[in-house]
C-alpha cells in the first residue's frame, strides 16, 4: 500500500527543495552585496570629504569604493557606478560648489554606489534566473568647516577654529 510512495514523494519534492536552496543563495548573495555597498559608500564618502578639491575627491572616493568591494568579493556586472551630490548649509549644491564653500560654512558630500549583482553563474535547467539585481547604497559625510583648501599651484589656505577668516599661505 505505502510501498513506493516515498520514492514518488522524493521525486516530487526534490525539485522544489533545490529551487528553494537556489533562491536562498540568490537572497544571500543580494544581502551580502547590499551590506558591502553600504560599507563602500561609507568609505567613499569619507574619502571624498577629507579631500581638498573636487578632482581628488572623485578619484579617492572611486578608489575607496572599488577597494572595499574587491575586498568583500562582490562581483558586479560591469563596473560599480559611483555618483556624487553635495549640500552647502543644508541646501543641495553641485559637487564642485561643496569644495568651494567658504571657511566656516557647513558642507557635506553624499556618495551613492550602485552595482548590479550578477546571478549568471547560478544555473538550473528548469529555472530561469534573472541576469542580476541592481543594489544601491549612499552615505553622507560632512566636510570639516575649517579644513584647509586647495588654491592651486600647491598653495593651501588654512582657516583657524579661533579665527575662521584668517587664512594662511
Amino acid at each position: 500500500m505505502s510501498r513506493g510512495s516515498v520514492s514518488i514523494e522524493v521525486a516530487v519534492l526534490a525539485p522544489a527543495f533545490v529551487a528553494m536552496m537556489v533562491l536562498g543563495g540568490v537572497a544571500g548573495r543580494t544581502a551580502v552585496a547590499s551590506a558591502a555597498l553600504e560599507v563602500a559608500a561609507h568609505d567613499a564618502a569619507r574619502a571624498a570629504s577629507i579631500s581638498r578639491d573636487t578632482a581628488t575627491a572623485r578619484q579617492e572616493a572611486e578608489e575607496a569604493a572599488r577597494r572595499q568591494l574587491d575586498w568583500r568579493g562582490v562581483s558586479c556586472s560591469g563596473t560599480p557606478q559611483v555618483t556624487f551630490r553635495g549640500s552647502v548649509d543644508g541646501r543641495a549644491a553641485t559637487f564642485d560648489r561643496v569644495f568651494a564653500s567658504a571657511v566656516g560654512q557647513n558642507a557635506a558630500v553624499t556618495v551613492e554606489v550602485a552595482c548590479t549583482v550578477s546571478y549568471s553563474d547560478i544555473r538550473l535547467p528548469a529555472l530561469t534566473m534573472p541576469d542580476g539585481q541592481r543594489v544601491t547604497a549612499s552615505f553622507t559625510s560632512p566636510l570639516d568647516r575649517y579644513r584647509s583648501r586647495a588654491l592651486g599651484f600647491g598653495i593651501t589656505e588654512a582657516g583657524s577654529a579661533a579665527n575662521p577668516s584668517a587664512g594662511g599661505v
